[in-house]
């Protein structure tokens, strides 16, 4: 019956337009305080492996990122904050961690990480964090426009056994409570985040599945089309917001 509610006061509630804002300010002040302080981060503890796997050599190639890119304090700054993004080696739009993947693969030449691996979202977290506090600047135009607009339909479109759009909770309803937690505008900004209901860090691909069993909806597969469509539009629709990665969020 709760779900039921939820979904009859969603679907009657009118949109109005609100200025782009960070998850984070939904959050409560002890989510907040773990965020700042590098030293409490849980999240940070993915960044000390990813500047471990960072530098350690592997595959056939025995390299390292570090190698070919040196110091990601310099190499890797802003490369998060620009991504997802078309990438002519690929001839495809790639997320970060399918960019980091394709280095993996055919520089390294070793296996691709599965999905949320521990050093998957650990390299994630460590790129990302290069670009800590740059605005998001993403390209949705040219060869990345039709991906961007696949992304735009998703986010609009009613899905699942309760018939609800991304837009009727992240637009039309954010500020709002939902039970006791209030629901945010659902930006990317804060990924590769810790999430306490994981109890570990995790990728914005992750979230986003997570939304999709809340609609009872059925769950695209990792690193699939839909899925990089939707960080596509939802980093365009951020614009601007500074990248926070790695967050924590409830």
């Amino acid at each position: 019956m709760r779900a039921l509610a939820l979904s009859l006061a969603l679907l009657a509630a009118p949109a109005w337009a609100q200025a782009p804002r960070s998850g984070l300010d939904y959050q409560g002040e002890d989510i907040r305080r773990l965020q700042a302080d590098d030293f409490a981060n849980p999240a940070m503890l993915w960044v000390e492996r990813g500047a471990a796997a960072w530098k350690r050599k592997q595959g056939a190639a025995n390299t390292s990122c570090a190698d070919c890119h040196g110091a990601a304090e310099q190499s890797m700054r802003g490369v998060a904050a620009r991504l997802p993004g078309w990438d002519k080696r690929l001839g495809r739009v790639s997320t970060l961690d399918t960019r980091i993947n394709a280095c993996i693969v055919r520089e390294q030449r070793a296996p691709e990480p599965p999905p949320e691996a521990d050093d998957a979202i650990g390299l994630q977290a460590y790129v990302a964090l290069q670009s800590r506090g740059m605005p998001l600047q993403v390209e949705v135009d040219g060869v990345a426009q039709p991906l961007f607009e696949r992304g735009r339909d998703l986010y609009n479109q009613r899905i699942g056994q309760m018939n609800l759009a991304c837009t009727h909770c992240h637009d039309q309803q954010a500020g709002k409570l939902l039970l006791v937690e209030k629901i945010s505008q659902g930006q990317p900004t804060a990924w590769p985040a810790y999430r306490m209901e994981w109890q570990a860090a995790g990728s914005l691909e992750r979230r986003l599945r997570a939304c999709f069993l809340g609609v009872r909806a059925e769950m695209p597969a990792y690193r699939s089309e839909d899925l990089v469509a939707l960080q596509l539009f939802l980093a365009q629709r951020a614009q601007g917001l500074a990248l926070e990665a790695p967050g924590v969020r409830r």
